[in-house]
């Protein structure tokens, strides 16, 4: 098995804060969206607003696991370097294994809520109507 250093868990520590930083601003646009669509839906109900909504709702709680698993990831490879410090390297290499496991599972539904989002901006477009794109 291959020993890791400290410097292996801490390769991931930039990225998964940028990652972080990436989900979070996506999870503040949603929540500025939802604001904005609940009170066009209060003042004018349509289907349209209602399906948009639970659109949102279903990709808003997809952000939240996707945050939930980065930062599981990172805390496990903050436990993996201070295994390594103690001296623990079979624990740290499965304490690191399971880091990138999860940064995968985070990425990969990511990748599930981006294609949910461009499905909804189509459909958003395919319902612009001639005289509305000439505005």
């Amino acid at each position: 098995m291959e020993e890791l250093t400290l410097t292996t868990p801490s390769i991931l520590f930039s990225a998964i804060s940028l990652i972080m930083l990436a989900y979070t601003n996506r999870f503040l646009a949603y929540a500025q969206v939802i604001r904005n669509l609940k009170g066009e839906h209060e003042n004018r109900p349509s289907t349209m607003t209602k399906l948009q909504l639970d659109n949102l709702r279903k990709r808003l709680y997809m952000a939240r696991s996707m945050q939930i698993y980065g930062v599981i990831s990172l805390l496990l490879c903050v436990v993996c370097t201070f295994f390594i410090y103690i001296g623990l390297q079979t624990l740290a290499v499965y304490t690191f294994g399971v880091a990138l496991l999860l940064l995968v599972i985070s990425l990969g539904i990511s990748v599930k809520e981006i294609l949910i989002s461009v499905k909804a901006l189509e459909f958003r477009l395919d319902n612009v109507t001639p005289e509305e794109e000439k505005k």
